[in-house]
């Protein structure tokens, strides 16, 4: 008779090749676009076709509404969507998680010190994150005040999910033991705390990776932040001309849906592998 294989084996499996799936894919997305200047078969200002030319040879993706080549222009823009919506995702993420351990922390020993803290974060958290970029990019234009503005949005929001997870960890036998023994902050948040937070500064990590992403591309498209070959700014162009040439309209579309979608299950599944490592 063949051995059963226990299901928990199965998932695991399972989400080991999901994992890998989706580590391919965007590692797929993320080279062709840090990479597309140089891979950019045309200058991406220059006319090389007629415009709302149709994809066809020599131009995969066809032209746009000046005949520049489409796929050049997205290949341009790549590096700038990548290089700014990660930065802004580890800006977000590193002073959310450290907002949330130390309120945590605060709180734990007087509730009027971590609501001290904690209520300011929830006032700017409560700015929808369009306007906060908006905003934001009057005072700080350029790649600085979209980080800026990123980092505005998302932090507060990471800070109050890292908080809750982080205040029933305190209250456990080995917190308590390591507050009565004296530990600095320092130790006792990396080594009683995080770690078992960890799955959710994971997941946290994807979502914030998603809302960067779109508001990068949201900031070229309300021509707010950097122009030029920007994702948003591809969108935005491509509008008007969309029933002549679908093409230009749906290239950046399909490539922001597949980065964000593939970040999210990415995350998700790291997420409930360093679950199983906790329990």
């Amino acid at each position: 008779m063949s051995a059963t294989v226990p299901r928990g084996g199965t998932l695991r499996r399972s989400r080991s090749v999901r994992a890998r799936i989706c580590a391919a894919v965007i590692g797929a997305v993320l080279l062709i676009a840090l990479l597309g200047p140089l891979l950019a078969p045309h200058s991406p200002t220059a006319a090389v076709t007629a415009p709302y030319a149709t994809p066809g040879a020599g131009h995969l993706l066809g032209g746009d509404h000046l005949g520049r080549d489409v796929l050049s222009r997205l290949l341009d823009g790549g590096p700038s969507v990548v290089l700014t919506t990660t930065v802004a995702t580890a800006v977000s993420v590193a002073v959310g998680t450290l907002a949330g351990l130390v309120t945590a922390l605060l709180g734990h020993r007087s509730s009027r010190r971590g609501g001290a803290v904690m209520r300011p974060l929830d006032a700017l958290a409560a700015v929808p994150p369009v306007l906060a970029l908006l905003l934001v990019l009057t005072t700080v234009p350029g790649r600085l005040g979209v980080v800026l503005a990123v980092s505005a949005a998302s932090a507060p929001l990471c800070a109050r999910v890292v908080h809750a997870a982080a205040a029933p960890v305190l209250r456990r036998p080995h917190g308590e033991l390591a507050i009565a023994r004296g530990e600095s902050w320092g130790w006792l948040l990396r080594y009683e705390v995080l770690p078992l937070v960890s799955p959710t500064v994971l997941a946290e990590l994807g979502l914030r990776f998603v809302l960067a992403l779109y508001l990068v591309t949201a900031a070229g498209f309300l021509g707010v932040g950097p122009t030029g070959t920007d994702w948003g700014t591809l969108v935005v162009e491509a509008l008007p001309g969309a029933a002549l040439q679908p093409a230009a309209l749906l290239a950046p579309l399909l490539l922001i849906a597949v980065l964000a979608v593939g970040v999210n299950l990415l995350s998700d599944t790291m997420t409930h592998r360093e679950r199983e490592t906790a329990r």
